[in-house]
């Protein structure tokens, strides 16, 4: 009876630690499923939403702020968003919103300088390195689309919002749809637009080149797209029938040369084929690819495309609707001139 009940005590001594491991164990294994659930149900790193206005119709080519993507690296600045390319020198695209809140009065402020805010141990491209290249330092976020204060003007003169562009480029049909896109502010819409490059090769005053002094890559192609709302629209307003325009450019000066920007009129899916990028990733993709393949035609649209086409004897000519090609006299009047002067279709 004496050695039975101390062995008895012995096994009940010996199983007590047994049993609470096991609870433990049984705790822990809870625990850990419940977070392996949890980990389960977040989001991808990729598909993490960010929340920028300027972002509004997806980010094309899912830029992530981490310098393990230094050739697609996000920054998103409360002016516009960005994707920079650390091995070209300049972004491989900017996207902003156009509204009548952005437009004021402000005067151009012309500060061209680095970005520091870009990681610190990579090289800044400064305006110096654009001089004497033969090539303009290209705003893609217009400096005239930030006028409502300095500060956000001067955001614009960073150098990750500018490009080598062929200057006849810049100051003609460049501008030409830069001042299209703020008369269709004026008229009450609000616009968004994605800016950007792709391609190596360009040509500026002093010929071809692909490099600016070794370092920063010329782009043989610029485009734009613009996406034209009501000034009071939310995104529940964009379907198949918002008007879309599309334009790409070639980056030489002896191309584009006194012509305006219709002639380069294409469309989405032409640009994301060439560019390997998604446009409208944030909508249904019935209307992602209505937009996609959209082609903006300024005789059947229903938005006022009056815009300029060239300038002939000092006098910019601007195409209509209608087809007509007139320039402004000195007393702000319409003056019709021969319709083959506009032929910058």
């Amino acid at each position: 009876m004496l050695i039975k009940n101390k062995k008895k005590q012995t096994f009940a001594k010996d199983t007590q630690p047994n049993i609470i491991l096991i609870k433990m164990s049984r705790s822990l294994a809870y625990v850990i499923g419940l977070l392996l659930i949890l980990v389960g149900c977040l989001p991808p790193p990729n598909s993490v939403k960010i929340n920028s206005t300027h972002l509004t119709m997806g980010n094309p080519s899912n830029a992530q702020a981490n310098v393990s993507s230094p050739n697609n690296y996000l920054i998103i600045k409360p002016q516009y968003a960005l994707s920079y390319n650390r091995s070209k020198g300049y972004a491989n695209w900017v996207s902003w919103e156009l509204s009548k809140s952005w437009l004021g009065s402000v005067d151009r402020q012309n500060d061209f300088r680095p970005d520091e805010s870009l990681p610190q141990n990579w090289h800044k491209v400064t305006p110096n390195e654009y001089s004497n290249s033969g090539f303009d330092r290209g705003h893609l976020c217009p400096s005239a689309d930030r006028t409502n204060s300095t500060a956000n003007n001067s955001s614009t003169f960073l150098m990750t919002n500018m490009i080598p562009q062929a200057p006849e480029l810049n100051r003609e049909a460049w501008a030409y749809l830069e001042e299209f896109c703020r008369e269709l502010v004026a008229q009450k819409h609000k616009l968004f637009i994605t800016a950007g490059t792709y391609g190596t090769g360009g040509e500026g005053t002093k010929g071809a080149t692909n490099k600016l002094n070794d370092k920063i890559e010329v782009p043989a192609r610029i485009y734009k797209i613009i996406v034209v709302l009501p000034e009071n629209a939310t995104l529940n307003d964009i379907n198949s029938d918002t008007p879309i325009i599309a334009v790409d450019f070639p980056n030489k000066n002896s191309v584009v040369q006194n012509t305006g920007w219709i002639r380069f009129v294409t469309t989405v899916a032409d640009i994301e084929r060439k560019t390997d990028n998604d446009f409208f990733a944030n909508f249904p993709s019935s209307v992602q690819n209505a937009l996609q393949n959209k082609r903006f035609d300024y005789r059947s649209t229903s938005l006022n495309v009056d815009t300029k086409c060239r300038v002939h004897n000092g006098n910019a000519l601007y195409i209509g609707k209608s087809g007509g090609c007139y320039y402004f006299n000195s007393k702000g009047n319409k003056t019709y001139v021969d319709r083959e002067l506009c032929d910058c279709q």
